[in-house]
């Protein structure tokens, strides 16, 4: 019985196998109990550097230094140069915005370990002179930069326009001057003038690709003029069009150019009937739609109704039309003639003449007509149907108030 007992016990191999198997199914779930045990006492701090940094570019600021007072190791990544190619200063004053500023500590410890790490900067102030201020006395520090973008952006009224234009023009060069490889500069609403740009060609010639320079007063067309015959890599450009000049058409068109990408003109008046208006010659669009055939022109009209006659008398290569005040059925009648490559129209107000034969007339002449937009217009159901029959099919974007359509 004893040798028959043994004989079940060991010698049967399939139980052997199970018995096996069953010891390394345990050996393997303690071993991994033990390998996780282990993980959970691991430092966090132990983590390789490119993990930890993978991790910090998604965090935002404040958690990114809350972060990096966790270890030595942790705060040594936080000062890593790539953490601080792009950086946003937000200046803003408690007594006129909610909006929470950057911390003076940071913004010394920015100037003192990474200006020169700083590549896409942007400025975002509140309507106080004292932030604009504050922006430019950062921006005088900036000496040893390597900035390739830089954006100054008013978040209300344009506060940059009460800075002394020898302060802001005196921190502007030092970023200028400092930084030979700027590509895109936003300075809209800002005092720059003419000096400071030839300044800015001198350095940057080479690599300036976007210039957006819109309501900037102390600039005249010789200053803008300048930019455009030495800039020949220049792509984008917003400008006001007072500086609009058949002399900057054709610079933009030269040989020396690459293609013009986009080109936004602001037609902006305040004071009716004390602006006057300069025409742009035929020649001179012919030339710049010549060269670069593919550039968006957008145009921003805010005019009074008296103020339109100069515009589209002849062919005007304009793809985008914005008109911010009310605009008389002539002007848009001459649109339907005069502008074939138009893509996006619209009209905010017109009154109470109805615009069924001009709306008609756009869509019968301007084939590439892809977007609309109408505000407090009126159209009567039949010219909308009609209108719709006709460039319907091209239309992707049809925005109009319920008060426009009239029986």
């Amino acid at each position: 019985m004893k040798r028959i007992k043994e004989t079940v016990k060991y010698g049967n191999p399939i139980l052997q196998t199970l018995k096996s198997k069953k010891k390394q199914k345990t050996g393997f779930y303690s071993s991994m109990f033990a390998a996780s045990h282990s993980f959970n006492l691991t430092d966090w701090g132990n983590l390789p550097i490119h993990i930890v940094l993978q991790i910090f570019q998604y965090l935002p600021l404040v958690d990114r230094a809350r972060a990096s007072s966790v270890c030595r190791r942790w705060n040594e990544v936080f000062h890593i140069p790539d953490l601080w190619r792009k950086f946003e200063f937000e200046l803003n004053q408690p007594a006129t915005s909610y909006l929470k500023s950057t911390h003076p500590d940071l913004i010394q410890q920015i100037i003192k370990r990474h200006a020169n790490h700083l590549q896409y900067v942007s400025f975002k102030v509140d309507s106080s002179t004292e932030s604009a201020e504050a922006a430019c006395d950062i921006l005088s520090q900036l000496v040893n930069c390597s900035i390739k973008t830089l954006g100054l952006i008013s978040t209300a009224k344009p506060s940059f326009m009460d800075v002394s234009k020898a302060h802001f023009v005196s921190a502007l060069t030092v970023v200028f001057i400092n930084s030979k490889s700027l590509s895109s500069i936003k300075i809209e609403d800002t005092p720059v003038d003419d000096p400071s740009l030839k300044v800015l060609v001198a350095n940057n010639s080479d690599t300036l690709k976007l210039l957006k320079m819109s309501s900037c007063p102390h600039v005249s067309p010789a200053g803008i003029l300048c930019v455009a015959d030495q800039c020949h890599g220049l792509r984008e450009l917003a400008l006001n069009y007072h500086l609009l000049s058949d002399e900057l058409l054709l610079a933009l068109s030269s040989e020396k150019h690459v293609n013009l990408e986009h080109l936004r003109i602001d037609v902006v008046s305040e004071n009716p009937g004390q602006t006057e208006f300069h025409t742009i010659k035929k020649q001179s669009w012919d030339a710049l739609i010549k060269h670069s055939p593919k550039v968006n022109i957008v145009m921003y009209f805010f005019l009074y109704e008296e103020e339109f006659d100069v515009f589209f008398r002849e062919e005007t290569p304009v793809t985008h039309l914005y008109f911010g005040r009310a605009v008389s059925k002539s002007m848009l009648g001459r649109i339907g003639l005069n502008c074939p490559r138009l893509i996006e129209l619209v009209v905010c107000a017109n009154g109470l003449q109805p615009l069924d034969d001009e709306l008609i007339r756009i869509a019968e002449r301007c084939k590439n007509l892809t977007a609309m937009g109408l505000g407090e217009c009126e159209v009567t159901c039949r010219g909308f149907i009609e209108f719709v029959k006709m460039c319907g099919g091209r239309l992707t974007q049809l925005s109009i108030m319920e008060e426009v359509l009239i029986p």
